[in-house]
């Protein structure tokens, strides 16, 4: 056998992409291949979803479960300033604005700074109380979409570990337990959970699982696990303030901005019945997050017909197909929202989708596409139109996409901000640092935990 034999051998082994021997080409026809990626082009909306037959409310059983003493719920209280709002089937769902526990992402930390420090900003100037600690893992659901080496149990254990840490956390504080409820920052993490909440509550052999587990990680409560009430995204939290912010905070005119939105699949796609649709939002006919934050700063909210793809991300493929990935977010959504609505910036609500369409403009120039935008989350853009520092506070100089012509286009001065963050820069090298958060909070949990 030659050597070319031998190693067409070993990648036959490998399979695709070297994921293994069972992942082998399919090769499907054209209309094979379209059908098979039909799902990025899904359509979720009350024209397309039938709402006739009411769907099973997995919140119902939590109660029966609660009722027979099986688990806690982490409820949301009077003390988290709920608000009320509408999902796809008309369900209601409460936002708590108040007392949060941030459940951070390992996308947004890693690459997109601006994007937490954007919604703490915002908690500051509202007067917001937070518990911003260190006691949080990832929610490994990157691992088990990207990789497939995951499983439910170890992803409904870490999504029990977390949400025992929020229900505990005020405790340390001096607080009874339940004080600080969850935000999920990520929608990843978002969708991951709330599919693991409905495994959970439908399945008592999961749940006798990952009691052990937990036992054995001191994260019960009186035996029990603790599952909350409502799995909250922060996009949900800043529609429900969204007017406040516009009212009592904006600072800025972006009557002239033309916004197009992505609504990120694992928000909306999946789980669908708890997005939340708002009949003042696009008809109500598409998720209301996001979308309804630009209407309410007063900016220009641009359809375009490719709203409903996916990002292109995809998880695995971004790292074993990433042409592909970067394929689609030009063709299906850059170059769409450009040459359709003459859109000045795209707005997301997700980790993975903002970092695919803001990191990956540049592959286009390979192919004579060179479609630029502006990539950036709901809330650093709102946090711009409230006079949050560019550098300091949204930290556009993290993206990779074009963010100059935009702001200079809401009235604010790249290059005087620059030289100001410049100076800033060389207060911090002296020791001058400025926190949004006292770190001594997280010292004393630490502590008191130790």
């Amino acid at each position: 056998m030659s050597m070319n034999d031998e190693m067409n051998k070993g990648t036959e082994a490998q399979g695709v992409a070297g994921h293994g021997a069972f992942f082998q080409a399919t090769n499907l026809s054209a209309q094979e291949a379209e059908a098979a990626t039909a799902w990025v082009r899904k359509h979720v909306d009350r024209r397309t979803i039938d709402l006739g037959e009411r769907m099973d409310d997995v919140r119902e059983h939590m109660w029966e479960l609660e009722k027979e003493g099986e688990i806690i719920v982490h409820r949301i209280r009077d003390e988290h300033e709920p608000q009320v709002v509408n999902t796809l089937f008309g369900w209601e769902k409460r936002i708590p604005t108040n007392r949060l526990w941030h459940h951070k992402s390992c996308g947004q930390c890693g690459n997109i700074p601006g994007y937490p420090t954007s919604l703490i900003w915002f908690m500051n100037n509202m007067g917001l109380e937070y518990l911003d600690e260190t006691d949080q893992t990832s929610c490994t659901a990157w691992n088990y979409h990207g990789s497939g080496i995951g499983n439910v149990e170890s992803l409904a254990a870490v999504f029990l570990r977390n949400f025992h840490q929020a229900y505990v956390s005020g405790k340390q504080h001096g607080h009874d337990l339940g004080y600080y409820y969850p935000l999920v920052h990520c929608g990843t993490s978002f969708g991951n959970y709330k599919e693991i909440r409905k495994y959970l509550v439908e399945s008592a052999e999961l749940r006798e699982k990952v009691t052990k587990i937990l036992g054995k990680l001191g994260r019960l409560v009186d035996g029990k696990i603790v599952i909350p009430e409502e799995v909250v995204h922060y996009s949900e939290w800043l529609h429900v303030m969204r007017n406040r912010i516009a009212s009592d905070l904006q600072k800025i005119d972006v009557s002239n901005i033309r916004v197009t939105m992505h609504a990120a699949c694992h928000y909306y796609k999946m789980v669908h019945e708890d997005a939340i649709y708002d009949p003042d939002v696009l008809g109500g006919n598409r998720t209301a997050v996001g979308s309804s934050v630009a209407q309410a700063l007063g900016a220009q909210l641009i359809d375009y017909s490719t709203w409903y793809d996916c990002c292109g991300f995809g998880f695995r493929h971004i790292i074993s197909e990433r042409e592909f990935t970067r394929s689609f977010t030009i063709d299906r959504k850059i170059k769409v929202a450009q040459e359709e609505a003459k859109a000045d910036v795209m707005l997301g609500i997700d980790t993975g989708c903002i970092t695919t369409m803001d990191k990956n403009q540049w592959i286009g120039r390979a192919h004579e596409k060179n479609y630029s935008m502006p990539i950036m989350a709901d809330v650093q853009f709102a946090a711009l139109a409230c006079g949050a520092d560019p550098f300091k506070i949204v930290q556009l100089q993290w993206h990779a996409s074009p963010c100059e012509e935009l702001v200079e286009k809401m009235g604010i001065s790249w290059s005087e901000a620059k030289k100001q963050f410049e100076q800033y820069l060389k207060q911090v090298e002296a020791g001058n640092i400025e926190y949004l958060y006292d770190p001594e909070l997280a010292v004393k949990h630490l502590e008191a935990r130790g």
